[in-house]
């Protein structure tokens, strides 16, 4: 392996803690069963990543309501209250981000499926988010993980030797992906385990 020197990380379920159970649970007065019903079958996550691809909230909204119209409170919920579902930093996996930048061994950026209408509230709440060189926002781009081209976009935008680069995500399907043009990758587990495979890499922490 060629000597790292760019480390990109995903965003939501790494350093960031984000699920709609936080809103639905409230919705439906503990009910998991319910929430579980409701997020498998109607505001699916199959729905959800269309939107980081960069299909508007009102279209998904209206989209489901059609098809849904019994259920039009709760589907209208979910981007009504889609900040209720940030539950903030994973803090351990921000303190080694914190630490990266601290030393300033490695180029920092983020490659995120997100909507690009939600992530300009993220860019506010999080300061973290400041560390990176740069971030690719699938939503801005209108391609998301794990196809390819949005990879090809973070490696030519900011002119990554993907064999130097590293590329982290809870999502295994991304990983795999990222591994196909060539970038390391790190499926994310726990900030503790990702901490020991960086330093197995050379990466100082």
């Amino acid at each position: 392996m060629n000597k790292i020197d760019t480390i990109i990380f995903d965003l939501g379920g790494v350093l960031i803690d984000w699920s709609p159970e936080y809103v639905y649970l409230e919705v439906f007065n503990g009910d998991q069963k319910k929430v579980d019903w409701f997020l498998n079958t109607i505001c699916t996550s199959d729905w959800n990543i269309e939107q980081d691809a960069g299909r508007t909230f009102r279209d998904a909204t209206e989209l489901l309501v059609k098809q849904y119209p019994e259920y039009e409170n709760w589907i209208r919920i979910y981007y009504d209250r889609w900040e209720d579902m940030l539950g903030g930093i994973i803090p351990e996996t921000v303190a080694l981000l914190d630490n990266l930048k601290r030393i300033n061994t490695h180029r920092l950026y983020a490659l995120t499926n997100w909507s690009a209408e939600a992530f300009p509230v993220a860019l506010q709440r999080f300061e973290f988010l400041q560390h990176f060189e740069g971030i690719v926002v699938s939503g801005e781009e209108k391609t998301r993980k794990p196809f390819s081209k949005i990879y090809e976009i973070t490696l030519e935008r900011y002119q990554i030797n993907p064999n130097k680069s590293i590329f982290i995500d809870d999502n295994f399907d991304n990983v795999e992906a990222a591994k196909k043009l060539g970038i390391n990758g790190i499926h994310f587990k726990s900030a503790i385990k990702l901490k020991e495979e960086l330093i197995k890499l050379g990466i100082p922490l």
